[in-house]
C-alpha cells in the first residue's frame, strides 16, 4: 500500500470516529430531552430483547385486574343501594375509583400489544398497518387473514367498511410480504387474542361504572353523559376531589401533552380534555366549541359539589336538569346572529322654549328690555274709530322713540327697579335736550286734522297764542275797554 492510500485510509477512520461521536452526542441529547418517557416507550424498548408478548404485557394476567373484575361481578349481582355515610369510606365507591384508574392502564397496555402485533405481522402484510389504524380492528383483521391473506371471508365485512375491504383485498394480492413460520404466526395470534381480552375487560369496567354513575353522581352524569362523567371522576381521583376543583381545572381533565417537534401544529387542540369531546360540545359548530366547553366545565363544577354534599332533600338529577337547560339556552344564544343595524330616524326637533335661569340678574335684564306701556299702546289696534294723519303718526312715533328712555325709566321707578348710574346720566342728558327743543320750537310748525264739521283743518298753535295776545279790540282775551275823553 502506498503512502497516499494509507493517508486516505486514516482520514476515513477519523471521519468514522467523528460521526460515531456525533451520533453518541445526539443520543445523549435525545435522552436528556426525553426524560419524561411514557410507559409505552419503555415497553417498546424491551421488544428488542424479549419477543414474547407476555413478557411485555403484564397487566392482562395481573392480580389487580383479576381482583377488580371479580369485585365488579360481585357488586353487579347485588341490588342497588344508596350510599350512606361518608362516600370515601364506601367499598363500592373505592371500586369505582380504582376501576376508572385501571382503564387508563388498559389503554396503554393495548397500545403496547398493538405495536408488538404490527412489528410481527409486518413481515407478512406490511401495508395493513396503514390501511387499518384502530388497534381492535387490526387485531380482528389479522385473526381472519392469517397467512392466506384471503380478504373475501364473510366475517371481514363486520369489522371493516366495504371500501376498506376492497383496498385490503387488492393490496393483499400485490404485497411483497413473506409467509410467516408457525412460531411467528402463533405469536401474532397470541398478541391479537390479548388485545381482544384487554378490550373485553375494559368494556366490562365501563359498563359497571356507567351503571353506578346515576347513583354516585346523578347531576354530573345528566350534564355530560355517563361515560364522560366516569372518565372525569377517574382522572380527578374521585367525586370529592372533583368537587374541590375549580372549573378551569375540570376543563383540562384528560388533556394530553403531545410532542409535535418537527410536525405541524395547525391541527393540534391544546387544553382540550374529556369535556371537549363530549356530545354536548361536539354537536356545536367548531368556532364556539371552546366557549361551549368552558360553559359545560363551569356547570359541572357546580353539579359535582351538589353530588358530593349528598343532601337527602335533593333526589335524582334535579339540579343537573336545570343546569343542562341553562347550558342549552346559552348555546342557542351563541348561535343567534347579531341584530341588524336599523336606520335610526332623526330625533324630534326641540321647539319648546328652553329653560332660562332666574335670579336678580335675569330680572334686571328682563325689565331693561321689556315692552313699555307706550309700545303696547302703539301696537294696540282699535276698530270703528277715525284714523289719524300718517304724518302725525310718524311724528308721534319719533317722539315716542326719543322719549323711550324716559318712559322706561318712569316705568322702572313705578316697578321699583334699579337704574345704573350710566343710565341715569344718559336719561338726564336726553331730558335736558328735549326741554331745550320744546322751548326752542320753530315757528311755522303746523298740524293737519280732520274734523266731522269742517273737514280738513290746519292748526298753528303759536299763531293762535299770538292772536290771543295781539291787544286788539274784539280779541278773545280782551274785554270792554274804557276810553277817556280828552
Amino acid at each position: 500500500m502506498s503512502l497516499h492510500d494509507q493517508l486516505l485510509a486514516d482520514l476515513d477512520d477519523l471521519d468514522g470516529d467523528d460521526v460515531e461521536e456525533e451520533m453518541d452526542d445526539n443520543e445523549d441529547g435525545d435522552d436528556d430531552a426525553d426524560d419524561d418517557v411514557t410507559a409505552m416507550d419503555l415497553t417498546l424498548a424491551e421488544l428488542k430483547e424479549d419477543q414474547t408478548v407476555k413478557s411485555i404485557a403484564k397487566l392482562a394476567d395481573s392480580e389487580q385486574l383479576r381482583r377488580v373484575l371479580s369485585s365488579i361481578e360481585h357488586f353487579s349481582a347485588l341490588p342497588e343501594r344508596a350510599i350512606v355515610g361518608p362516600i370515601e369510606e364506601d367499598d363500592e365507591y373505592k371500586l369505582i375509583v380504582e376501576s376508572n384508574n385501571l382503564t387508563a392502564e388498559i389503554d396503554n397496555e393495548i397500545g403496547v400489544v398493538h405495536k408488538y402485533t404490527r412489528d410481527q405481522y409486518a413481515k407478512r402484510f406490511p401495508e395493513l398497518e396503514q390501511l387499518v389504524r384502530d388497534p381492535l380492528d387490526y387485531a380482528r383483521t389479522v385473526k381472519l387473514l392469517h397467512n392466506d391473506l384471503d380478504a373475501n371471508q364473510p366475517g371481514i365485512n363486520e369489522i371493516l367498511a366495504p371500501a376498506t375491504v376492497m383496498v385490503v383485498s387488492v393490496t393483499a394480492s400485490t404485497t411483497q410480504g413473506e409467509t410467516l413460520t408457525e412460531e411467528e404466526l402463533e405469536r401474532v395470534m397470541e398478541a391479537s387474542d390479548l388485545i381482544l381480552r384487554l378490550q373485553a375487560a375494559k368494556d366490562t369496567i365501563f359498563t359497571y361504572v356507567e351503571s353506578k354513575m346515576h347513583i354516585l353522581s346523578p347531576n354530573v352524569s345528566h350534564i355530560c353523559g355517563v361515560g364522560i362523567a366516569a372518565k372525569l371522576m377517574g382522572v380527578a381521583g374521585g367525586l370529592t376531589a372533583m368537587s374541590k376543583m375549580p372549573a378551569c381545572n375540570i376543563l383540562l381533565l384528560g388533556s394530553q401533552k403531545k410532542v409535535s417537534a418537527g410536525f405541524s401544529a395547525a391541527n393540534t387542540l391544546p387544553h382540550t380534555g374529556h369535556i371537549f369531546y363530549s356530545d354536548l360540545v361536539q354537536n356545536q359548530p367548531p368556532e364556539i366549541r371552546r366557549k361551549a366547553a368552558r360553559l359545560v366545565a363551569s356547570k359541572l363544577a357546580l353539579a359535582a359539589r351538589v353530588d358530593a354534599m349528598r343532601d337527602p332533600s335533593i333526589t335524582g338529577p334535579t339540579v343537573g336538569v336545570k343546569l343542562r337547560e341553562e347550558i342549552e339556552k346559552k348555546m342557542e344564544r351563541f348561535l343567534e346572529p347579531p341584530p341588524a343595524k336599523a336606520d335610526k330616524a332623526l330625533p324630534k326637533p326641540d321647539d319648546a322654549p328652553r329653560k332660562k335661569r332666574g335670579g336678580k340678574r335675569f330680572r334686571r335684564i328682563r325689565d331693561k328690555y321689556a315692552l313699555t306701556q307706550a309700545g303696547k299702546a302703539a301696537n294696540r289696534m282699535t276698530f270703528a274709530e277715525l284714523g289719524e294723519d300718517e304724518f302725525q303718526v310718524e311724528a308721534q312715533a319719533q317722539r315716542v322713540v326719543k322719549q323711550k328712555g324716559q318712559v322706561r325709566a318712569l316705568e322702572q321707578r313705578k316697578k321699583g327697579g334699579s337704574i345704573s348710574k350710566r343710565m341715569q346720566r344718559r336719561l338726564q342728558q336726553e331730558s335736558g335736550l328735549m326741554t331745550t327743543l320744546r322751548n326752542a320750537s320753530v315757528s311755522g310748525t303746523a298740524s293737519v286734522s280732520f274734523t266731522p264739521l269742517q273737514g280738513l283743518e290746519i292748526v298753528t298753535p303759536h299763531l293762535h297764542d299770538a292772536k290771543a295776545d295781539d291787544g286788539k279790540y274784539f280779541g278773545a282775551a280782551k274785554g270792554f275797554s274804557q276810553v277817556k275823553r280828552s
